[in-house]
């Protein structure tokens, strides 16, 4: 989710969920030491609860970022085991860290002692040749002997050789089986499964067998499956939300960047999903997507927008 889940996202879809927990896109353990910390993983109160993915290899910096993410606020540090990119395998992070879980324990209980507040983990269920389940159970064992109790494991092998990112989300074929086999060999552990999920009824069916569910490409689409989240998956009272009351919500955040820094496009980029598979929805991405970009754009283009989806619905109406 590198370039799609920052603080504009995540306010974004706060507005629609208060219960699921958030994360960063992922941000390396170097970068935060040298980089502009703020603009790199500052965030706003109202994003709570999210958690601060990190990438790295070395102990030394991680402890040092997730000081630098408690510090600012976050209910939690993720080490990212699974990312499959080439930038990230040349850092020597991400996903081939999975052949390496001496270092990877070592990491992480670097990091736990560095912080008071979790310290979890993302990964695959391997890498390559790996084998499924004598590699990725040693993997789980060597990294919760640190005390790490919290891992997200996406269903999915990552193929570092001959598949790019975008493949390594979708070739390899998914094995909830296996990451269900995990919860069951080690129920102490926290076990939340990510990969091909698409719907709260499939993320739902997964709770039968494993403590939590990560969604990414889902909730980025179709940021509206999140408007169900605390009545379906935490139980809470319906929120009688409408995408509009989402709309309203965003744009005193939006009037208040937008006086910080130019560019209505870098906020609304995320937005453009909220009315996937209604009627107007190719009117409120066409008119975004055109218009968002240009000089002096402000938040009353979602007022447009919207107009052009309610004309869109009463047009149907009148037809019906």
């Amino acid at each position: 989710m590198m370039d799609w889940s920052d603080r504009h996202c995540r306010f974004f879809h706060r507005q629609m969920t208060k219960r699921a927990l958030l994360y960063t896109e992922m941000v390396t353990a170097q970068a935060i030491r040298h980089g502009d910390r703020k603009r790199l993983i500052g965030f706003d109160p109202a994003e709570q609860p999210v958690a601060l993915q990190i990438g790295g290899s070395d102990p030394n910096l991680l402890a040092e970022a997730a000081r630098w993410g408690e510090d600012f606020g976050y209910a939690e540090i993720n080490l990212n085991v699974g990312c499959p990119s080439d930038r990230v395998q040349e850092g020597r992070f991400g996903a081939c860290l999975m052949a390496e879980p001496d270092l990877v324990a070592e990491g992480i209980a670097a990091m736990r002692n560095a912080v008071a507040v979790p310290v979890t983990v993302k990964c695959r269920i391997g890498i390559d040749d790996q084998d499924e389940d004598e590699d990725l159970d040693r993997f789980i064992r060597k990294v919760a002997e640190t005390g790490c109790s919290t891992f997200i494991i996406h269903a999915r092998k990552a193929w570092l050789e001959g598949l790019s990112p975008k493949e390594n989300r979708e070739i390899p074929p998914l094995n909830y089986e296996r990451v269900y086999r995990i919860k069951e060999t080690h129920p102490e552990l926290t076990v939340v499964i990510n990969g091909g999920i698409d719907s709260l009824a499939e993320a739902q069916a997964h709770l039968a067998h494993v403590d939590g569910v990560m969604l990414g490409r889902a909730a980025y689409h179709t940021p509206w499956i999140l408007s169900d989240v605390d009545r379906l998956i935490f139980g809470d009272a319906p929120a009688f939300l409408t995408r509009a009351d989402v709309v309203a919500r965003m744009k005193p955040y939006i009037a208040a960047e937008l006086g910080k820094a130019p560019g209505l496009a870098r906020i609304t980029r995320h937005m453009l999903g909220l009315f996937h598979g209604e009627p107007g929805g190719r009117a409120w991405r066409r008119i975004i997507s055109e218009n968002a970009h240009r000089p002096g754009a402000g938040a009353d283009l979602l007022d447009v927008a919207l107009a052009a989806v309610a004309e869109q619905v009463n047009r149907l109406q009148a037809a019906e």
